[in-house]
């Protein structure tokens, strides 16, 4: 398809398949901006309910106006094509950033923090978005947070287009109902989403298996590993909040995302003003009042013994004071 002009499309390159379509970089001629299409694959074209389920993920993305939701510009068929023109955005996907090695924290919290934005917004609609995974949030150059792919993404309102008892999603990153094939509500993406918070901080799922029963197992019966077990320097608190998306029991998780985004919100500003205490308190600035010392005299050929004053006291107090406050909080 490569060069092919689908109406006023030129295709481009592809970016990148799923199991729910064909993804390629293509220049929009007639508004003159580049654009991604995402197409049915050929072999789903037959089946019904795929071309359903396609058609769903344009309508309820189509709903989404928020910046950290992909921004869907149409849904077109000609000549038995069926694909999604959606706004193309120059970055990498989490999963990548996260392939490169451990997260800052902070970085985790602020990713963290606008991906439950965008799902507030979505949840607001009655939209569940059911795969929220690293290979669906994108992180552009502009340091935007994208959430993609709303293929398996079905209205809380409207009907499901799958099949009852259909398990539909990406293993490891379902809840338990979702696992089970069972009806989902928004707190099976709070539950998606601590699971990408752990992966961020952790660097490895908390739910593991050699294959997908296994996992499932997993997610079901047994509780991950704690994350401070596997990483220093994470707040407990963060490991708390994490605890509380990762409940069995949807009935005990957070009950709207709004919820962990004041909580995480409330974290990072406490982290921020940890940082910033123990930047004022530096070795140049305790030099400063080093002055105020008593000396042996020079001339009895020891070597000079520096006795601290009281201010140089209450600035290493200080410091030890901010450091372990700030560890606890996760920033060292």
């Amino acid at each position: 398809m490569i060069g092919e002009t689908i109406l006023h499309y030129k295709i481009i390159e592809k970016i990148g398949e799923g199991g729910m379509g064909v993804v390629y970089k293509a220049r929009d001629t007639k508004l003159d901006r580049v654009v991604a299409l995402k197409f049915l694959p050929e072999d789903l074209l037959r089946d019904k309910t795929a071309k359903e389920r396609f058609t769903q993920e344009a309508k309820s993305a189509s709903k989404l106006d928020h910046p950290n939701i992909c921004t869907i510009h149409a849904v077109e068929e000609v000549d038995d094509r069926l694909f999604i023109a959606m706004a193309y955005y120059e970055g990498e996907t989490l999963q990548e950033v996260i392939d490169k090695g451990p997260m800052k924290i902070d970085e985790v919290l602020t990713i963290t923090n606008k991906v439950a934005d965008g799902l507030h917004e979505a949840h607001s609609k009655g939209i569940v978005h059911r795969d929220i995974k690293p290979s669906n949030i994108m992180l552009t150059d502009r340091g935007q947070v994208k959430i993609m792919d709303f293929g398996l993404a079905k209205s809380i309102a409207g009907s499901l287009v799958t099949k009852a008892g259909t398990t539909l999603g990406t293993i490891g990153f379902m809840s338990p109902e979702q696992s089970r094939g069972e009806e989902v509500d928004s707190r099976t993406d709070i539950w998606s989403l601590g699971v990408l918070l752990y992966y961020m901080l952790a660097g490895q799922s908390p739910f593991k298996g050699e294959y997908e029963q296994a996992i499932i197992y997993s997610i079901l019966n047994t509780e991950p590993e704690p994350v401070t077990g596997i990483r220093t320097g994470v707040p407990v608190e963060l490991e708390n909040y994490i605890g509380k998306c990762l409940e069995k029991d949807r009935e005990d998780r957070y009950p709207a995302v709004d919820g962990l985004i004041v909580d995480l919100r409330r974290l990072k500003k406490d982290t921020s003003k940890m940082s910033a205490a123990v930047s004022q308190i530096t070795p140049p600035e305790i030099a400063a009042v080093v002055p105020e010392t008593i000396q042996k005299p020079a001339d009895r050929g020891s070597t000079t013994i520096v006795i601290p004053g009281k201010k140089v006291l209450l600035k290493y107090a200080l410091a030890a004071v901010a450091v372990i406050a700030l560890a606890f909080f996760g920033r060292v």
